[in-house]
């Protein structure tokens, strides 16, 4: 049996713009539920990842998805893959 390539089983995330600020770059915070380790009740954690946004496309408040990608700098190293959303409600500053 084949094994996949690296670049076939890189991780996805789907996760919300929380800043848009930097020059082709966003800060995309991502939800995960974990059970409690003591109580077994699910807890909402969750992340923030700065992403690449090569088109400056993303506004805040989008529900964007990111892939895994090779470090594009110090704090970079995903990428925006597609625009679920678009949030109207913010006008173009």
């Amino acid at each position: 049996m084949k094994e996949k390539k690296w670049h076939q089983k890189r991780k996805e995330f789907k996760g919300v713009v929380v800043s848009n600020k930097m020059d082709k770059s966003v800060v995309v915070k991502v939800n995960r539920e974990t059970p409690d380790p003591l109580y077994g009740k699910r807890v909402i954690k969750s992340t923030k990842f700065h992403a690449h946004d090569p088109d400056n496309s993303c506004n805040v408040g989008d529900v964007v998805v990111i892939r895994e990608t090779r470090p594009i700098s110090k704090t970079k190293s995903w990428v925006v893959v597609k625009n679920l959303s678009k949030n109207s409600n913010l006008q173009s500053q």
